[in-house]
C-alpha cells in the first residue's frame, strides 16, 4: 500500500482571520483528487488566528503561564481539525486524532489530527507521527513561498532560501518554542527531524499547482530543510 503523506497544514490557511471556506473547498478538491490517484494523507491542522486571538486576550488579562496558553492553542487545533474532518465527510477517518503515537486501524485514506501536548506545535506532532510510521519527510503548508534568511517584513534585503540545514534554520528562529509563535516551522519539530534524518518541505499551501509538482517529483517553489 502507498505510504502516508504527512502534511502540517498551517492554521494561517484555515483560519487567517476567520474560517476561509474558499481555501478549504479548493483544498478538499485537491486532496480528494490525489486520494483517487492512490495517495493517503495524515493532516495535522494548526490553530491559526483562532488560537492567537485567545492567547492574545489571555495575556491582556494576565494569563501568562505558557502551559495554559499552549492548551488554548491546542483546543483551537482540535476545532479546526474537526471542521475539516466534517467538511471532508465520509472520505475522512471518523474522529480527530489527538495523540500522534496512536496506532490507527482503518482503511480510510485521510486522517485529520490536532495538537497533543503543551511545549510544541502541531509541526512537532507531525514529525513525531512521521517517525512512528518510519517516514522521512513532512510537508508544511503555510502562507509563505520560502523560508527567508531574516524576517522579510522587517528587512527589504531578506533572501529566500531554497535549501537550508537544520542548524542554520535554528539560528534564524531560535531553539525554543513560544506559544503562538509565528515561525516557518516549530524549532522543537526541527530538532526531532534532525535527529531522525528527515527532510522538511515548506511550501505556500495556496499554490496547489506547486504542491502538485512536489507530489510528482518535479521542481517546485519552496524550501527544503535537511
Amino acid at each position: 500500500m502507498t505510504k502516508w503523506e504527512i502534511l502540517s497544514l498551517g492554521g494561517s490557511l484555515v483560519c487567517p482571520q476567520k474560517i476561509d471556506i474558499k481555501f478549504i473547498k479548493k483544498f478538499k478538491s485537491f486532496i480528494s483528487r490525489w486520494i483517487r490517484r492512490g495517495k493517503r494523507f495524515i493532516i495535522f491542522v494548526g490553530g491559526g488566528n483562532l488560537a492567537r486571538e485567545y492567547q492574545k486576550r489571555a495575556k491582556e488579562i494576565g494569563i501568562l503561564k505558557n502551559e495554559d496558553l499552549d492548551w488554548m492553542g491546542i483546543f483551537a487545533t482540535w476545532l479546526n481539525a474537526l471542521f475539516l474532518k466534517s467538511f471532508f465527510g465520509k472520505l475522512a477517518f471518523e474522529r480527530v486524532i489527538r495523540d500522534p503515537r496512536e496506532k490507527i486501524k482503518s482503511n480510510k485514506k485521510l486522517i485529520f489530527c490536532g495538537g497533543w501536548k503543551p511545549g510544541w506545535s502541531t509541526d512537532f506532532d507531525a514529525v513525531l507521527m512521521a517517525k512512528n510510521l518510519g517516514l522521512k519527510r513532512v510537508i508544511n503548508l503555510s502562507n509563505i513561498d520560502f523560508v527567508f534568511d531574516k524576517d522579510p517584513k522587517r528587512f527589504e534585503d531578506a533572501k529566500p532560501l531554497e535549501k537550508i540545514s537544520f542548524d542554520e534554520f535554528l539560528k534564524i528562529t531560535g531553539k525554543k518554542w513560544i506559544p503562538g509563535a509565528n515561525l516557518p516551522f516549530d524549532p522543537m519539530a526541527i530538532k526531532l527531524a534532525k535527529k531522525e534524518k528527515m527532510k522538511i518541505f515548506i511550501l505556500n499551501g495556496r499554490n496547489f499547482e506547486n504542491l502538485e509538482k512536489l507530489f510528482k517529483g518535479q521542481k517546485f517553489i519552496g524550501t527544503i530543510i535537511h
